[in-house]
């Protein structure tokens, strides 16, 4: 059976959210948290992967020459792949966006393990999500359809911490954001506030978001050398003569 001419599918009804008074508030301090925690990352090759929000919300604060938006089939992006199964070559790329992507897809820790495989060694990840517990987290839970729309799960930075871990990374910075009551009035409030002290984006430890900005580890390889054996030592005194 087809679905109704006027029914709005999950991206449609996502974007539509972005580009209210709470996804505008959203974005607007992502990108103040991202564009510090960019200053330090540098390389040829900065991908975004998933969608979110306007197609240049995020990339431009990168200081890389190269970037490109990886967004999955029917969504908008300069490459169209899966995101546990990137379209791109091992050890090609210097830094990683996941804009709540791992909030979104299926199986997130294989994203992971493949923007391990196409990280070079100390490149970047940097990931934005929604902390657990949290207000935002609350009218979540509360509100049918998700908030923002189509979100499938939250994960903490605890769990982040330990898979990222295990894939050999280190967990270099963490900022936790967005204190503000997810309530229209106040979002509306806070984000004219934000545009009139364009300056003042202050962090906390009770905010609703959080970014975590992870550095690939190289391991050194130390050589082993083989032992060298003596010669064994024959004594006059064991010498018997024929």
């Amino acid at each position: 059976m087809s679905g109704s001419p006027d029914a709005v599918t999950p991206a449609v009804a996502l974007d539509e959210w972005l580009a209210g008074p709470f996804g505008r508030l959203l974005i607007h301090e992502e990108r103040a948290h991202l564009g510090l925690a960019l200053e330090d990352v540098f390389g040829a090759h900065c991908v975004q992967i998933g969608h979110w929000g306007p197609p240049d919300a995020f990339l431009p604060l990168a200081r890389i020459p190269r970037r490109g938006l990886i967004a999955e089939p029917g969504a908008r992006g300069d490459c169209v792949s899966h995101a546990a199964s990137l379209a791109i070559q091992t050890l090609a790329v210097d830094a990683v966006l996941l804009p709540h992507t791992l909030e979104y897809e299926p199986e997130p820790h294989e994203v992971l393990r493949e923007v391990e495989r196409v990280l070079v060694g100390e490149g970047h990840v940097l990931i934005l999500g929604f902390e657990p517990g949290a207000p935002w987290a609350l009218r979540h839970y509360l509100t049918p359809g998700g908030f923002p729309p189509g979100l499938v799960r939250l994960l903490s930075r605890g769990r982040l911490r330990d898979w990222l871990r295990l894939l050999g990374f280190d967990v270099v910075e963490v900022r936790r954001f967005l204190n503000v009551l997810p309530i229209e009035a106040l979002a509306r409030g806070a984000l004219a506030a934000r545009h009139a002290r364009p300056g003042g984006h202050p962090g906390g430890r009770l905010g609703s978001a959080y970014l975590l900005k992870a550095r690939k580890r190289v391991y050194s390889l130390t050589p082993i050398r083989p032992r060298r054996r003596s010669a064994p030592q024959v004594t006059a005194a064991a010498v018997e003569p024929t």
